[in-house]
């Protein structure tokens, strides 16, 4: 198996030695694991792609290239530039520094490399490991992700289920803020919304006199409801939510045909 691994926190970032790893493992000793990732953090980037301004990129070893630019632009740079002898089987995207469940979702460049895989018709699955007080103290952090991630990408691999339309299915998953072996399980869950927890702005007031906004966070561990992804990791399993990049609400066509059917009034 050929597997393409890429995140946002850099092509430095711990977790992406520990997707390293579960790649290694799932691609077999006979696979290969390609690396492009971003040369720096791109956190918060969402599906973004450097369409106004070129990327430059740089073969760091075998196989392991840095880009100047987001998840997407590597995702993009690795099918048409790095591995356009052969695109890989499959494109895995983290291991995330924090969770991407909820609404934290929409604004991940995690998400984003992986939403680009799929519109390339590209199976995908995005990693995140959530940060929280079972796991803040531990020596590796990530450790619920290392042990159980090669089992999950697996399990999604033999019983998932993948699609050849056009806006593809794709996955995103999260692991519970515990150590390995406390981990329950899996859960197939829909993504939540933090109903309490917003991104907002906060100004300062640098030395020199100058004003500047910062983004600000909210609290992580407010649960999302039953059936939902962070409910599924504060209660110790493993949240598996199937993703589609189509933004249309289905649900609504039919009714709002309805309404306007009239025509202008």
């Amino acid at each position: 198996m050929r597997i393409l691994i890429t995140n946002d926190d850099g092509i430095n970032a711990p977790g992406l030695e520990t997707l390293a790893a579960i790649a290694q493992e799932v691609a077999g000793p006979e696979g290969e694991v390609w690396t492009v990732a971003p040369a720096f953090e791109q956190s918060g980037v969402g599906h973004c792609i450097s369409y106004s301004h070129p990327t430059m990129i740089a073969e760091l070893d075998a196989r392991r290239y840095a880009a100047e630019g987001s998840p997407a632009d590597c995702v993009l740079a690795a099918l048409y530039d790095v591995m356009t002898d052969r695109k890989p089987d499959l494109v895995l995207s983290g291991v995330n520094r924090g969770n991407n469940a909820a609404d934290n979702t929409l604004y991940s460049g995690t998400i984003g490399a992986i939403i680009e895989a799929a519109i390339q018709g590209v199976p995908g699955i995005a990693l995140s490991q959530f940060f929280g007080a079972g796991n803040h103290g531990l020596d590796d952090p990530f450790e619920a992700a290392a042990q159980h991630g090669a089992a999950t990408v697996r399990a999604l691999l033999n019983h998932g289920i993948w699609t050849d339309d056009n806006y593809r299915i794709f996955y995103n998953v999260n692991f519970p803020p515990l150590p390995g072996a406390d981990v329950k399980g899996m859960k197939v869950a829909a993504q939540g919304f933090r109903e309490q927890t917003n991104f907002g702005m906060e100004a300062t007031i640098s030395p020199n006199g100058r004003r500047f906004l910062w983004v600000t966070g909210g609290r992580q561990d407010q649960k999302t409801g039953p059936g939902t992804d962070v409910t599924a990791n504060l209660e110790g399993y493993i949240s598996v939510t199937p993703m589609r990049a189509d933004l249309t609400a289905h649900d609504m066509l039919e009714d709002l045909d309805k309404q306007l059917s009239g025509g202008f009034e």
